[in-house]
């Protein structure tokens, strides 16, 4: 274990915003962390809460407590890559693919995969999420950067909190918007109710700020084409804002309008189509386009036929 000793010098500085300051080689989202699993103590007594004032003569210790062993078991499974060097790596995941373990999912996942691809993951990002910076849903496809050093997790992971990285989407939804693009700007939360569900909540019960930018591609009847540009990244975002605005992507099982559409699709008609990233090093711009699953062109191909037989 890491120990760190502080005396403060200066009244009324935030914690996290202190100990970020003195301690510059951690992350500011490492040291909330730290202060949320109890390993800060402000004058002997653990503190949880990282807005809470620091005052002249204060004594802080931090703790960084030795990573765990890692249980995961390397599979292989095969990835489609996109783009990959000794910093980072983008791939194309498959619908079906869930992206870290968790309870009903311990194995076969894309970190399961990661860990025999790139055998020193471990330690990198968490325990249960090695290199993991971003995720996708179960069963939306596409673009996935993957960090493999600790330099380029804290790099990509301050991209996206600074909105540098540019994430787009392609989606089928359904109903036709009146307007051609519009924003979402809609806070998220977890669901009152349905824990395994997301809804708009107000920020002042605890949804987060959520905002998505939409543009309208291709009208196919009664569906929709649509562009995504995420600027924040909450859980199931898109999903929830396009079903908030009467137009639910099509085979979405949790918020979708359970109408088939007439293709056998494995889930939602959502696919993380390119992304837009500065490289942890050398800074350059890396923009990584990744190919939509035949279960989505088909989906366009048969909409387009309607239309086609329809005129």
């Amino acid at each position: 274990m890491t120990e760190f000793n502080l005396q403060v010098e200066e009244n009324n500085e935030r914690l996290d915003r202190y100990l970020s300051q003195e301690l510059p080689d951690l992350s500011r989202s490492r040291i909330q962390q730290l202060i949320e699993q109890g390993n800060v103590q402000i004058n002997g007594k653990v503190c949880i809460s990282k807005k809470i004032n620091v005052k002249i003569g204060d004594r802080i210790t931090l703790e960084i407590p030795e990573a765990q062993p890692l249980e995961l078991q390397a599979e292989d499974i095969p990835l489609d890559i996109l783009y990959e060097d000794d910093q980072l790596l983008i791939l194309n995941k498959p619908a079906g693919l869930v992206v870290h373990p968790a309870p009903g999912h311990p194995d076969g996942t894309l970190v399961n995969a990661l860990l025999a691809h790139c055998p020193n993951l471990p330690g990198i990002g968490g325990v249960q999420r090695p290199g993991i910076v971003h995720r996708l849903d179960k069963d939306t496809t596409g673009a996935i950067a993957i960090a493999k050093t600790d330099i380029a997790y804290q790099s990509l992971q301050a991209q996206l909190q600074a909105k540098t990285a540019r994430r787009e989407y392609l989606g089928v939804v359904y109903g036709a918007p009146k307007v051609e693009s519009g924003t979402i700007d809609l806070p998220i939360g977890r669901h009152p109710q349905d824990r395994k569900k997301m809804a708009i909540i107000p920020v002042e019960q605890g949804g987060r700020s959520a905002i998505t930018h939409w543009q309208l591609l291709e009208r196919l009847g009664n569906y929709t084409l649509i562009h995504f540009q995420l600027e924040t990244g909450r859980t199931h975002q898109i999903r929830v804002h396009s079903a908030k605005i009467g137009h639910p992507i099509v085979g979405d099982p949790v918020y979708g309008s359970g109408r088939s559409v007439g293709v056998n699709l494995p889930g939602q008609a959502l696919h993380a189509w390119r992304l837009k990233l500065q490289h942890p090093l050398s800074a350059e711009s890396i923009e990584v386009t990744a190919p939509p699953p035949r279960t989505f062109t088909k989906l366009l191909e048969v909409l387009q036929r309607r239309i086609a037989l329809s005129n």
